[in-house]
């Protein structure tokens, strides 16, 4: 599933570069929802696009890095439907939350970084710039205060905060909700 969802993103990134560019970015990214350009199936679409090749890249990098160990451990069914639920959740956050179009497949890397830091929360994770270890339970706390900080503070920088958190909040459920803990049962 991984390999496919890495291979899928690249084949759209390709389009994105040869198809015109108004046909893909009139239909295929995220429309806050009261947008007249707005359509349903965007809540999966848009995952696929990307801005440029570094966007892309470090996408398919958390995607491969994370993704990947989360596979194989809960198999390939579990993972693909936890992968399209973070999808679908980042899109209706920032669908209904954000007057901003949103493009990539962050979302789900935040849903992803959740899952690792609930299964491994003391795995060390090296930080690429700079390389610093951490535990992956800090690793995910940071990225999720940073995502909910900049939701808060930065506008119009082209960064669906929104999408992230939606992500991470939606894994986050869903792995509650199979673990029957709290909020799902007391």
């Amino acid at each position: 599933m991984t390999r496919n969802v890495l291979i899928a993103m690249l084949v759209m990134y390709v389009f994105q570069q040869f198809l015109s560019g108004n046909f893909i970015y009139r239909y295929f990214p995220l429309y806050p929802i009261n947008s007249d350009y707005f359509y349903p199936w965007q809540l999966l679409t848009y995952s696929l696009l990307h801005g440029n090749f570094m966007h892309l890249f470090f996408n398919g990098f958390a995607i491969w890095m994370f993704g990947s160990q989360i596979e194989h451990y809960w198999g390939e069914k579990k993972y693909a439907i936890y992968l399209i639920v973070c999808i679908i959740g980042a899109a209706l956050a920032n669908a209904l939350l954000s007057n901003a179009p949103a493009i990539g497949i962050s979302g789900a890397v935040y849903g992803l970084l959740v899952a690792y830091g609930m299964m491994w929360p003391n795995h060390t994770i090296y930080l690429v710039i700079p390389p610093i270890p951490m535990k992956a339970k800090y690793f995910v706390l940071i990225f999720a205060g940073i995502a909910l900080f900049s939701s808060l503070t930065s506008s119009q920088d082209g960064i669906a905060h929104i999408a992230h958190l939606g992500g991470a909040l939606t894994g986050f459920l869903l792995i509650q909700y199979w673990r029957g803990k709290p909020p799902f049962k007391w």
